[in-house]
Formats: C-alpha cells, sequence, structure tokens
C-alpha cells in the first residue's frame, strides 16, 4: 500500500494533477486550501475517492494548520506558493509568502516526523536575468534575484527556493529534500480557476496582444509535471536533487504558430508577427506587465531537463499537444470565444 502524502495548496493547477495521480496510485492525500469553504468545490473538481482525500486550513502567512495537516504523512509534496495574473506593486507581496511559507511547511515537517520533501520551484531560479543572447541551464545554474530588471515573480521562487535549501542545510536532519523546477506550465484546464502561466496562452487566444514582444519560455505539460513529483516522492536517494522540468524553448511567435495551424478558424484573433522592441519598451512606461519583460528581450534559455530523464525516467509529451490541450480547453470553458 502507497503511503500518505501531504500536498500543499491543493486548489492549484499542477497540485490537482498531482493529487488524482497520487490517489489513483492508492496514496492517502491530505491536502491543504486556504479556508475550508472551498473544500467542496476541490472535491467536485477533483472527483477522485474521497476516502483517500482529507482537506485542512493552512496558509502561507500564518503558523496554524500546517502540523495538524502533516501528521501521520511520510512525505510532502510543497506546491503552494503565490503566482498572480499581473505585476505586484510590491515585491514583497511575492517574496515574503513564498519564503516564509516554504519555511512554515519544512518546520511543520520536521516536527511531524516526514521523512521526504518535494518542494515546487521554477526555472524561474535558475535561469533568468542573463539578458539578450542564447543561453543553456542545468540545475547548477542559478537566478541572482538582485540583478535589475527582474520580476517579482522570479526573484520570489529564487529567494524560496535559497531560503529552504539553507535552512534544510542548517535544520533539516533526516529530511530528504528535493525541488522541482517547472517552466511554463501548459496543458488541460479544468474551470476558470486556471494557473496564471495559462493565461500566456489566453492572450494569444483573445486577441489582447496584437504582436508576440521576442520573448519566449520553455514549455512543459501539466500532466507531465504532475508525474515528475510522484517519481520524485517514491524515488530512493532525493536528499539535496533538484530536477529542471522543461521541454522545447519556444518563442511566443512560435506557440502563436501553433495555434493557427491546429485551430484554424478559432486562431483568428492570434497575432501573426512579433513587436518591435521599442515598441514594448514604450509599452512599458505605463505597462507593469510589459515592463516585467524588458529584461528577457532576445534571450533564448536553453533548460536542460535530462537530469530528470536520466535519474527519474521521466518522458513528456511533444511541446504542440500541451498548446493545443491547453487552448481547446480555454474555448470548450467559454474563457475564450471562438
Amino acid at each position: 500500500m502507497a503511503d500518505s502524502v501531504f500536498v500543499s495548496g491543493g486548489s492549484g493547477y499542477i497540485a490537482g494533477f498531482l493529487i488524482r495521480q497520487l490517489v489513483a496510485e492508492g496514496w492517502t492525500v491530505h491536502t491543504s486550501v486556504r479556508s475550508l469553504e472551498r473544500e467542496a468545490a476541490v472535491r467536485r473538481l477533483l472527483a477522485v475517492d474521497d476516502r483517500r482525500l482529507k482537506f485542512f486550513a493552512a496558509d502561507l502567512n500564518a503558523d496554524a494548520g500546517w502540523t495538524e495537516a502533516m501528521a501521520g504523512c511520510r512525505c510532502v509534496a510543497h506546491l503552494a506558493s503565490p503566482l498572480p495574473a499581473g505585476v505586484p506593486r510590491s515585491a514583497d507581496d511575492l517574496i515574503v509568502p513564498a519564503r516564509d511559507g516554504a519555511l512554515r511547511a519544512l518546520r511543520a515537517a520536521k516536527a511531524t516526523g516526514v521523512e521526504r520533501f518535494v518542494m515546487t520551484s521554477s526555472v524561474a531560479a535558475i535561469a533568468y536575468g542573463r539578458g539578450r543572447g542564447v543561453h543553456h541551464f542545468t540545475e547548477a545554474d542559478w537566478t541572482q534575484p538582485d540583478r535589475p530588471g527582474l520580476s517579482p515573480y522570479i526573484q520570489s521562487k529564487t529567494i524560496a527556493e535559497r531560503a529552504a535549501r539553507d535552512w534544510v542545510a542548517r535544520e533539516g536532519a533526516g529530511i530528504e529534500f528535493c525541488t522541482i523546477n517547472p517552466s511554463v506550465v501548459l496543458g488541460p484546464v479544468w474551470s476558470r480557476d486556471y494557473s496564471a502561466s495559462v493565461v500566456i496562452l489566453r492572450k494569444l487566444l483573445d486577441g489582447s496582444l496584437r504582436g508576440c514582444p521576442d520573448i519566449g519560455f520553455g514549455v512543459v505539460d501539466v500532466r507531465d509535471v504532475a508525474d515528475l513529483h510522484v517519481r520524485a516522492l517514491k524515488a530512493p536517494g532525493m536528499a539535496g536533487e533538484r530536477f529542471i522540468a522543461s521541454g522545447r524553448f519556444m518563442k511566443l511567435l512560435e506557440i502563436a504558430e501553433v495555434l493557427r495551424a491546429a485551430l484554424g478558424p478559432h486562431a483568428g484573433k492570434v497575432p501573426t508577427r512579433n513587436l518591435p522592441d521599442w515598441l514594448v519598451r514604450v509599452t512599458a512606461l505605463f505597462d507593469r506587465r510589459a515592463r516585467a519583460a524588458l529584461g528577457e528581450l532576445g534571450s533564448v534559455r536553453h533548460q536542460d531537463a535530462s537530469h530528470a530523464k536520466a535519474v527519474l525516467g521521466w518522458a513528456t509529451r511533444p511541446e504542440e499537444q500541451s498548446i493545443v490541450d491547453c487552448a481547446c480547453c480555454l474555448i470548450e470553458l467559454g474563457i475564450v470565444e471562438p
């Protein structure tokens, strides 16, 4: 019989797929939401065996609830972290809950005897702030959070992972700690409560973008990211490990071309050209979201996921499938008008 595991942030995008896979494999899952008022809605969305799923209230900004949620669990998958659709006015609005929430989860894990702690970080903690050009990254690389032009989200993921690793080195004896570092996560969407990573596709589809800035992302499927978490929860010898979860790096215009080729008339608002850098810079004078992209104009970031494939036997779907599956769900749910 599989173990019990605590999954933080149970209403989140990746967490939903992770919980479904874990329950299907026989795990008993404890999960957290900020308020138990959301429990019924999340249960309906997940549609798993209710006997194997228990809900607890826990917030990244408060100590209450964490130890109760982890009691009896051998493993933790810490996914909860702020990921807003926009750019906050203060970087601390993201940095503080991401960092302090990770430390709260680790302290609770230590107090309850958790043996394996898998933290969801991001390639934001690895591959940003290098500027224009072609760059290649492995798990040995780190983003420097004090570099100018980094968005609060990138800073928060870097600072939170650093803080967690430092805490484990000082106080985490007995806990096998590792991180999963996904790129932009796409794939099926179950409801209108979707991840901010999916906003990129929504904006391409709904006409919000009249052209594509010269930026891009590694693309990875939400189902494959969930599977990588499960593999990291089960495999031996995970202490200190770090796994990039990314597929091919794709510029926005390339993603737009995939949408137009697959969706035909449903892609009528998808942009067909790049925006010149000067126009993005002008827009950034009054648009904080455009300002957050300035440092990545012209940057190509190849994020090497071969370590996860070699150590954990991980495999990924084609990026085009993830993009099209995501887009079709957005249309079917009425989030984007065809």
